[in-house]
């Protein structure tokens, strides 16, 4: 893949994030943003901005991821959940107004603050989102014990710049040794075409930045049901490997060495 094959797909991808987004009055002075990207009930997740200032603007979820897990029955309401939450949105640079997700931008700076929110939405969902409520463990604590026992050395949360301008957050780095190149890794709890292709454009977005022969991996959350060749083969398509949960032995030798 050549560098002009990467800029027509980020050029693409953001022609689709425009023309694919809508805008309306809500109430009072917020304005309601309508993304292209699903929530968990394959509905498009929308946000809300309003001027804060003279030249700021504050922009929320309005507190629908949180208080949407909740309902399922998905309380964050234990040490490791509330630590795991505080570093996604630090990763991303979002903070927490009570239960709402909250960015603060000014014009220039807008669209990253816009591009960040809307992860953090989609990780947060991804990451805490639990089948069944009764399900004690998290899908993200599974993938870093799992490292930890196979004493593979990683940096946790890495935030990588892309040549869009966005920022990207990955679960985890692993750094080059004699053996391997670097990894880069993300786990998806829940795959679906909208994760997928959020990972797919961070990971173009980020690579030509990276050493040129770093590897990209995606663990894939296959304990419930099992994983569709839509999503995995649009993957491998960009060099992401996709390694099913059921499949993480297989790898195992590699990001250890």
């Amino acid at each position: 893949m050549i560098a002009s094959d990467i800029h027509r797909m980020i050029d693409a991808y953001a022609s689709w994030l425009r023309d694919r987004t809508r805008l309306r009055q809500a109430e009072s002075d917020w304005i309601e943003i309508t993304t292209p990207f699903l929530d968990r009930h394959n509905d498009f997740m929308q946000i809300y901005i309003r001027k804060n200032g003279n030249n700021g603007y504050e922009l929320t979820d309005d507190s629908y991821i949180i208080r949407d897990l909740e309902s399922s029955g998905c309380r964050l309401d234990t040490a490791k959940r509330q630590e795991l939450l505080r570093m996604t949105l630090l990763g991303f640079g979002v903070g927490l107004d009570g239960q709402a997700l909250v960015v603060r931008a000014s014009e220039s700076t807008f669209p990253q603050k816009k591009h960040a929110l809307v992860q953090a939405m989609l990780a947060i969902n991804d990451m805490f989102y639990l089948a069944p409520p009764i399900v004690s463990s998290l899908f993200h604590e599974d993938v870093e014990r799992w490292l930890d026992e196979s004493e593979i050395r990683y940096s946790p949360h890495i935030k990588l710049p892309g040549k869009s301008g966005y920022d990207h957050l990955f679960d985890f780095l692993i750094p080059k040794s004699r053996a391997r190149p670097e990894r880069i890794i993300k786990a998806i709890n829940r795959p679906t075409k909208d994760n997928t292709e959020a990972l797919i454009f961070s990971w173009i977005d980020t690579r030509e930045a990276r050493p040129h022969d770093s590897r990209a991996y995606a663990i894939l959350n296959d304990s419930d049901k099992p994983l569709h060749p839509n999503e995995t083969d649009a993957l491998k398509h960009y060099d992401i490997h996709p390694v099913p949960w059921s499949w993480r032995q297989r790898v195992q030798a590699e990001l250890a060495a």
